[in-house]
């Protein structure tokens, strides 16, 4: 008998018959029911559709052959029969950590949203200055003064209750131009332009919430002096900002300490904490306790780059300089205007001052408008010089439900107060109670200035005492800036008419009046009936 019909013979009934493995030695692996898998096969010397390979497609039909080694069609045998897997403790697994991702990044995302820089506490390393350390510190408000300005953001609070400040100081001129805003900026949103005695602001309500630098070109309507109390909220910021710059050294405290070293936008800088007078409280002459002292993060050079500590009344504040943001910054009018370069008088303006008197006689009257933010004033009215007397209706910004009119001679001044209805300037005829008031002497700022603009400041200023202060333009006109003596100023233009006069109050605010050269009426106490101006040129 063949080896063949012996393998045949020895094939147990209700097995499946399969050819005997080619490599001596191997042996059939039993297929178990239900189980997609093939025999294992040999290794070496396998023909091309045996077990260990696929069946190439018929170059002719494009059809697979069929594959020798396929399981039988039984149902029971090659598992297409079996129920559909249940699921398993990895899917359950799975679904619990795609759910905890999930809770993770919203408890992410909603900690980023409320979350602000609490100041580090000092650590183990802190140690006393070195000599280079302690000079870099001694320098830093001198290297501010030198700086002459810097792009400054405040944060002053935390959370909800914050207060954001965004602008510049100017530590030369000395001042402060700041935007405010944040959800706890209240009825001091707006903008804040303060020097170091004096603090305006023009409110605005309405403003964006989010923090943005304020215009280069400040409005020129609307201020106000802001009268607050020293040691917290906008003074306080004003103080500190200007605080940090000093035209000589100072002195290191002996409690000053390096914390240690971190980058600041780039910028290499050592972390100290030092004493610092415009954080201290008026009440404590010496220095906080350590823990109490603020943070200063400061480069190789001295410059200061970062603040944090709190301000005297125990709010916490955050200053962050941009020492490369640096441009001019321009005072409003209420604060004098551009600085510009003052010079004495050349002839020709020298001459313009000197015909002043007679130029206002020979122009008859003018429109006047008022500005005073020292006092919180705005109103309109006329001046006349051929009759020595000014007329003018006032209304306070805190009160608009009245007004006041004032009746002005040469020295004397009458007020009258009315509700307020009707044009916004003054009622023509003028009240028969204001006409027969008797006047007393100049008494506030408003008063002096009217006095003044009404004298056309008496005789002729000597050149010598003049000084003119810049060029500027109002009523689009080029004129010259003459302070006549201190704080009192005339604007006069290339043609010898006044546009403008100034007066500088007790508070360092400038009070003005605009005045439109023309045709006046009739004025309560004028000498007599104004005559018609020249034609305005």
């Amino acid at each position: 008998m063949s080896p063949r019909s012996r393998r045949r013979e020895a094939t147990a009934p209700g097995e499946c018959a399969l050819d005997a493995p080619t490599v001596p030695g191997a042996t059939a692996v039993p297929r178990e029911p239900g189980r997609r898998h093939r025999r294992a096969g040999s290794a070496t010397s396998r023909p091309v559709n045996s077990p260990g390979r696929r069946p190439r497609a018929d170059p002719v039909a494009g059809e697979r052959p069929a594959d020798p080694f396929a399981p039988p069609g039984n149902p029971e045998l090659d598992g297409t029969g079996d129920p559909p897997e249940q699921p398993t403790r990895r899917r359950a697994v799975l679904i619990a950590l795609a759910v905890a991702a999930t809770a993770s990044a919203a408890a992410l995302v909603a900690g980023l949203l409320s979350w602000s820089p609490e100041p580090a506490e000092p650590t183990a390393t802190a140690r006393p200055l070195t000599a280079a350390e302690a000079d870099r510190l001694a320098a830093l408000r001198v290297t501010n003064q030198r700086d002459v300005r810097a792009g400054v953001r405040v944060t002053v609070g935390a959370g909800d209750g914050r207060t954001e400040l965004v602008g510049w100081v100017d530590w030369a001129r000395p001042l402060v131009y700041l935007d405010v805003s944040g959800p706890g900026a209240g009825a001091e949103r707006g903008l804040v332009q303060a020097t170091a005695s004096t603090l305006l602001v023009r409110p605005d309500p309405g403003a964006t919430p989010a923090p943005a630098p304020p215009p280069l070109v400040p409005p020129d309507d609307r201020w106000r002096l802001r009268e607050l109390p020293a040691g917290r909220g906008l003074p306080a910021v004003r103080d500190l900002l200007l605080g940090l710059g000093a035209a000589r050294v100072d002195a290191v405290e002996p409690e000053a300490r390096w914390l240690g070293a971190e980058t600041v936008d780039g910028v290499p800088v050592d972390v100290f904490q030092a004493p610092l007078a415009a954080l201290r409280p008026a009440a404590q002459a010496t220095a906080p306790a350590p823990e109490g002292q603020p943070r200063l993060w400061v480069d190789r050079d001295a410059r200061l780059h970062r603040l944090a500590g709190r301000l005297p009344d125990g709010t916490p504040v955050t200053v962050e300089l941009a020492r490369t943001d640096r441009p001019t910054l321009r005072p409003v009018a209420a604060l004098g205007g551009r600085p510009g370069l003052p010079r004495a008088l050349s002839d020709a303006e020298a001459d313009r001052l000197a015909r002043l008197p007679a130029r206002l006689r020979a122009a008859g009257g003018a429109g006047l408008t008022l500005a005073a933010p020292s006092a919180g004033l705005h109103g309109t009215g006329w001046v006349s010089w051929a009759g020595s007397a000014a007329y003018l209706s006032m209304v306070e910004g805190d009160d608009p439900g009245r007004r006041t009119l004032v009746r002005a001679r040469p020295g004397s001044v009458a007020r009258l107060v009315v509700p307020a209805g009707g044009a916004a300037g003054p009622p023509l005829p003028a009240p028969a109670e204001l006409r027969r008031m008797g006047g007393q002497p100049p008494r506030d700022d408003v008063e002096r200035l009217l006095d003044a603009a009404l004298r056309g400041d008496g005789a002729p200023a000597p050149a010598a005492a003049a000084v003119r202060i810049r060029d500027d333009r109002v009523a689009d006109r080029t004129v010259d800036v003459i302070e006549v003596r201190a704080g009192l100023r005339w604007w006069i233009d290339r043609n010898g008419l006044p546009r403008r006069v100034e007066l500088r109050s007790a508070g360092g605010v400038w009070v003005r009046l605009d005045l439109a050269p023309g045709r006046v009426p009739a004025l309560p106490g004028a000498e007599r009936t104004a005559r018609p101006s020249a034609k305005r040129r």
